[in-house]
């Protein structure tokens, strides 16, 4: 028998492991969301000018970042990370789903230690990736490993698993951005 069946959820690696994932990013996205729409406000004139070479269309972007549509896409992020850990979970963590979030989490969290380097300070994300992110992205992929079920990371891993972030999080502020705008242009009753 393989310690895992069909059925069992956890497959005897712990709800930790895979409902972890939900919970070690929740407390990340908490910290984004309480300081991304004041941070960019504040610093991106700032950045702008040492980083001439980003398009302003981004600038743009970065400037206009809404509080409410912010909290929608990490809304719509949850329900992503949410399945994900689920179907881990369901999996004993032998979905490729799951352990694509996670590696792109992890991979998320170094991202963000990158990005506060760049700017030579804080950066929304910098503070939760190290003492969060990053640690349970290790945890939970050496569990995976000692159960027998960790998938080997290759490159193109590394570049999926930051695909499947960057395309989440693409997806869900576009979402947000539509809701919103249709939200307010819904006829009042």
């Amino acid at each position: 028998m393989s310690g895992y069946e069909a059925g069992d959820g956890g497959g005897g690696i712990g709800a930790g492991v895979t409902f972890g994932l939900l919970a070690a990013w929740a407390v990340h996205d908490l910290e984004e969301v309480a300081t991304v729409p004041c941070w960019a406000r504040g610093r991106v004139p700032g950045l702008r000018e040492r980083f001439p070479g980003v398009p302003e269309r981004i600038w743009r972007r970065l400037e206009s970042i809404d509080g409410r549509e912010f909290a929608t896409a990490v809304a719509g992020m949850a329900v992503v990370v949410a399945i994900a850990a689920a179907d881990g979970h369901r999996t004993g963590g032998r979905s490729a789903f799951y352990q694509g979030a996670l590696n792109g989490f992890g991979l998320h969290g170094l991202v963000h230690l990158a990005q506060a380097t760049a700017v030579r300070g804080y950066t929304p994300g910098a503070v939760t990736s190290p003492l969060v992110v990053i640690p349970f992205t290790l945890w939970a992929r050496g569990r995976l490993r000692r159960a027998g079920v960790l998938r080997s990371a290759r490159p193109r891993d590394v570049v999926q698993g930051l695909a499947l972030a960057a395309a989440a999080t693409a997806g869900t502020h576009m979402v947000a951005r539509r809701l919103l705008r249709r939200g307010r242009t819904a006829p009042r009753t």
